[in-house]
């Protein structure tokens, strides 16, 4: 260990080619990759969802962040009103609206090849 700080310390030994900015190409590396991988797909999805929002009318089938489905009745402001069932209507506020309910297509059963 005491070698290594020796060495580290040591006045001959050689130094980086790109001199102070050695340790600067691979943290600007580190950010373009971080940019490209992890905020620019966020900012998307939350542009897409901000238009989503901007458009609700009376008639899209939505789901709240709660989990709640149903079809928005109308939009006052920053409110939305969605029925969930028959006379059954709830208030949210429109920054709770996840997004689009899109329902599971069921799938039908494989059907198994004929035995002999």
């Amino acid at each position: 260990m005491l070698a290594l700080l020796a060495q580290a310390a040591d006045p001959n030994a050689q130094s980086s080619p790109f001199g102070s900015f050695g340790l600067l190409v691979p943290a600007a590396l580190f950010f373009v990759i971080f940019y490209f991988i992890v905020m620019r797909p966020q900012a998307r999805t939350a542009r897409e969802h901000k238009e989503f929002i901007d458009k609700l009318s009376k008639g899209d089938e939505v789901v709240t962040s709660g989990g709640v489905v149903g079809k928005v009745d109308r939009v006052a402001g920053d409110l939305v009103f969605v029925e969930v069932g028959n006379n059954v209507k709830l208030r949210v506020v429109k920054a709770q609206i996840s997004g689009p309910y899109k329902a599971a297509e069921e799938k039908a059963p494989a059907e198994e090849p004929a035995r002999k």
